[in-house]
Parts: structure tokens; sequence; C-alpha cells
């Protein structure tokens, strides 16, 4: 089967990167090791090749009106320079796609969406607020992502520009070695970090660039996974699906927008599942799709595990699971997890909370 390909591509397998498939995609896993690359990630700095995540322009006059209807996003109160996550709802407020919306001016958006829904994406999108307006620059665009708490003084040697005005969520578009590259202070690790995007064919010198500074190394999909679970972050396909509602998985909070948008209605209901937030005693965590019991020995299926893991930052293993609601305020959850049961404990989020993603930078 072949694989769409990165432009970091063959620099991932000329370091030995270990690599495999991800929405079709040939992605890098790891390169010295997930635990070495996360814990890099939470001290120092890691680059993120991402270059594989949709890109789309929908501009036009009036356009931020049709754009209001087609998604979840409060653009009313989104100011030219920032940015807001939400979603692309289906009709029956169930979650297409989790996306980033930028405000570049009045009616002039930039859209970031997952690899796997990019596609399906655009062609909604199209529909909703109009082709004419709606632009996929994914094949001519780039992503890498700069995250962990040393992030803002590699920016500086790097690009030899301070950027410390630059809020959460905040971004800014730069000159460097005469190409235009968007600056955003966001993320996917919990850490204090940058995504950067850029025309697609300057993806390696950049990556290069980035590479050369003492205090980054490059990191794989598997500690991208492990630094956002902690995080408690939400996985397309695993947290948020066409099965659930934003208010099913804990994200409620971010339906703010007043317009008429489609699925609105039903976003913030939940018909059925809770998702937790749930921790091990051990270092023993369940997978996607093992099933939750009413009790010990019980075949009563109450709920799935969305996500899990061992967590480096934490020492135990955490997960994320889908419950049946009437089963939501148990303190404890059984799983089955091949011949074994575990025991899990429901907590908070985030599971790890010393993240520097939010940090006031002086």
């Amino acid at each position: 089967m072949s694989h769409l390909l990165t432009p970091l591509n063959a620099w991932h397998h000329s370091q030995n990167a270990k690599m495999a498939s991800f929405a079709e995609w040939d992605m890098p896993i790891q390169y010295e090791g997930i635990l070495a690359e996360h814990t890099h990630t939470r001290t120092a700095a890691s680059i993120f090749d991402i270059c594989h995540m949709g890109q789309i322009i929908i501009k036009g006059n009036g356009v931020k009106n049709r754009l209001s209807a087609a998604v979840s996003h409060n653009l009313e109160t989104l100011p030219v320079g920032k940015c807001r996550y939400g979603f692309i709802l289906t009709e029956e407020g169930t979650v297409m796609d989790d996306i980033i919306i930028y405000c570049m001016g009045e009616d002039h958006f930039f859209l970031v969406v997952n690899a796997a829904c990019a596609s399906n994406d655009f062609q909604t999108l199209a529909k909703r607020v109009g082709a004419e307006y709606v632009e996929d620059i994914s094949a001519r665009s780039g992503k890498i992502d700069l995250q962990g708490p040393k992030s803002l003084e590699v920016l500086k040697r790097v690009f030899s520009q301070d950027f410390h005005d630059l809020k959460y969520f905040s971004f800014t578009t730069i000159n460097y070695k005469g190409v235009e590259i968007i600056v955003s202070r966001t993320g996917y690790t919990g850490e204090l970090g940058y995504e950067l995007y850029f025309p697609r064919d300057f993806a390696l010198q950049l990556w290069e660039d980035l590479a050369a500074d003492e205090s980054v190394k490059p990191a794989g999909l598997g500690a991208r996974d492990t630094l956002r679970l902690e995080s408690g972050l939400s996985l397309y396909g695993h947290e948020l699906d066409e099965k659930h509602t934003p208010a099913e998985s804990g994200l409620i909070k971010m339906l703010t927008s007043e317009a008429d948008y489609v699925g609105k209605e039903k976003a913030s209901q939940v018909p059925s599942d809770v998702l937790l937030a749930l921790k091990f005693e051990g270092r023993r965590t369940v997978r996607n799709g093992d099933i939750m019991v009413r009790a010990s020995g019980s075949d009563e299926v109450i709920g799935v595990a969305t996500s899990g893991s061992f967590a480096p930052s934490l020492g135990y293993a955490i997960a994320f699971a889908f419950v049946k609601k009437e089963f939501q305020d148990q303190n404890e959850f059984i799983f089955k997890s091949g011949r074994n049961e575990l025991v899990a404990q429901k907590v908070d989020l985030p599971f790890f909370k010393e993240g520097t993603c939010r940090i006031k930078l002086n």
C-alpha cells in the first residue's frame, strides 16, 4: 500500500525514524524513543512534522456570517490575530471534526483540520459556505510544531525576533529568509509552544534550521500522543466522533456562538454517554476499544475506552473512556483487557497539571 508523503519524509528515513501509517500518511512514530522524546518536550523543545494536516482558506465579502452558520466557533468575538478551537458538526450535533480557525481579516479565515477528515471537511464547508469562498491549500502548505518550555528561546535564536508579546491562541506573520511564516502560540502538548505555517517547499529548510538549535530534538507521533493525553486533550476518532456530541465529550464550554450553526440545538445535549478521565494504580492501561463492565466478573458493558497510555510525567497509567451517563457518578470503574480486569479511578483534567502552555511571558 502506497502512502502519502510529507516534504520531510526523506529526512525522517535518513534519521532511521520508526515510521507507520497515520491517516494514509507515512509518519514518524519515534526517533530515539517515545519516553525520551516525551521528556525532552516537557523540559526543552521538540519539533513535530505536522505537514499532513489539512489547511483551508475561507475568504470573501460577507463570508464571516456564512462561516458562522457552518461551524460552532464564535466568530463575532474573534479578533484579527487570534484563533479559536471548535467543531464542524453534523445535523445531529455530533462532531464531524475539531478544527482551529484563524481570523486573518474581517472576511478572511484560515482553518486547520485533521488529516483524516480534510477531504470531507472541505466538501462540507464548500456546500455550507459556498464553493466560491472555500479553497483547499493543503497541497501547497506546510506545518511544523515547536513545543516545549524552551521554544520561545529557540524562536528568538532562529528567527532573530522576540515573541514575548504573543499571547496564548494568538498569531503573527513574519518574513524569514524571504518566506512568509505564520507563527501561532498554540499546540497539542500542554507546553509552551508554537505552530508554524509556511509554503510547503520551505519545510525542509525550516525544519533543519530549527533542528540545528542546541535545545531542539525531533519528536514523533508517539510522544505527541502521550503528551496530548497527559494534558487532557481529545483526539478525533477517539474522544471525538460522529457518534457523540461535544457535550458528551466534555467540551460544552466551547459552544459559545450565538449564531444558528448546523447542529447547534443538539450539540449541548448528552443523549447517552459521558467522557471520563481515569487513572490506574500501575503502568498497565487500557487501549482504544477495551470494554468497561458494570462490576468485577460481570459481562454487562457500560462503557468503552477511547485512549490509554502510561503517563511518563506522572508515573502511572491514564485513560479516557465513554461511560453510559447513568453510571458517570461512580468513582471506580472496571475494564476487561484481554483476560485481565483493570480498575480505574475517576480524576479531574488535566491529568498533568504542570504544563507551561498558558504561562505568562515576561
